[in-house]
């Protein structure tokens, strides 16, 4: 695929166009599939980049984060939104930085210094965010397979066990504090469709709104999320499935090399046997259901994150004084123009 010939083309317009893109454009480059190299003949095409902040938005009233066109599936973040991002070692974002130099179809000076620096925004926080990512990735796997495999009442149990799981964080954040209490169990059903269904009993007092209407979301979202997968084309399914379960395991390869190498590595040159055996459904049974020999292979990359959790070199947070500085002098160009 020549994707600078297909960036010239009108429904790349908005790229040239755009008074926030244009010249402003640091970076831009593949995303998704063609990205990480697992791509097939049915692979979206996906752009992915970073734009300078107008003058306005840094000393004048207006705002920017990020720039989406829907039809070309292409999302450019704001300088200043995408630091943010990297800062906490987002997945999505951590990946721009790592793409090979012929995946790039924009490249400034100050793009190739944000890629020379992407060290800078490295740390401890990996952890967290890609394995967040993975437990999310995990999870939609397996609400897809128990919806089909399981009868109602075990399928209950494990929305149940996938509320708690989602709940984890917040459990933490809130643990010892004298506000009140959530308790979800399994009962019989009041919903005459269903044998049994999961109910609730919450008491709290003097809370947090906010935080509050977040747990309510966190639970909606999964149970939302689980329903929504298994009404489904089972056959057109298996294929997403698969590429879930392929995104899963490199998910865990990308945090590996950024927790004992201190590198973003975008496109799995090395691990596309197995990524693309788990994208074609040579893991995949009958039955809809994964191998014994997938688990295997989650497991084993599971416990090297953990391993590379506890030998990492990487600080616990960034460097935050080089990183204001590297972001000072990207904004200050954006507002004069020139490089100090």
């Amino acid at each position: 695929m020549d994707f600078k010939a297909l960036l010239q083309t009108a429904e790349y317009d908005f790229i040239r166009s755009n008074e926030r893109l244009g010249r402003r454009i640091l970076l831009l480059g593949v995303g998704g599939s063609y990205a990480y190299g697992t791509n097939n003949e049915g692979s979206d095409i996906d752009l992915r980049g970073v734009t300078l902040q107008l003058p306005s938005d840094l000393i004048g009233l207006t705002e920017f984060e990020q720039y989406e066109d829907d039809r070309t599936d292409t999302v450019i973040y704001g300088f200043n939104k995408l630091v943010k991002l990297l800062l906490d070692c987002n997945p999505n974002t951590c990946e721009i930085l790592g793409l090979e130099g012929d995946q790039y179809l924009i490249q400034s000076q100050l793009g190739h210094e944000l890629i020379e620096n992407s060290s800078l925004f490295l740390s401890k926080r990996a952890i967290k965010s890609f394995g967040g990512y993975a437990d999310a990735q995990l999870r939609r796997l397996q609400n897809a397979i128990a919806r089909d495999a399981l009868p109602q009442s075990d399928r209950e149990k494990h929305i149940l066990k996938s509320v708690m799981n989602a709940l984890d964080d917040f459990n933490r954040r809130y643990a010892g504090k004298e506000t009140g209490s959530i308790r979800l169990y399994i009962d019989s059903a009041e919903n005459p469709k269903l044998d049994t269904e999961i109910f609730i009993d919450a008491a709290y007092k003097h809370f947090p709104l906010r935080d509050y209407a977040d747990l309510w979301g966190t639970m909606r979202t999964v149970v939302r999320d689980y329903e929504r997968i298994g009404k489904r084309n089972k056959k057109k399914d298996g294929n997403h499935l698969n590429k879930h379960a392929m995104h899963l395991i490199r998910l865990f390869m990308m945090a590996i090399d950024i927790l004992e190498k201190g590198e973003i590595i975008t496109r799995r040159r090395d691990d596309l046997p197995l990524l693309l055996a788990i994208r074609r459904g040579d893991y995949m049974l009958q039955d809809g259901t994964f191998s014994p020999e997938f688990y295997e292979v989650l497991e084993e990359y599971e416990r090297r994150l953990d391993e590379a959790a506890k030998n990492t070199k990487l600080p616990d947070n960034p460097d935050m004084e080089s990183v204001e500085r590297f972001v000072e002098r990207v904004n200050r160009y954006a507002v004069t123009g020139e490089l100090v």
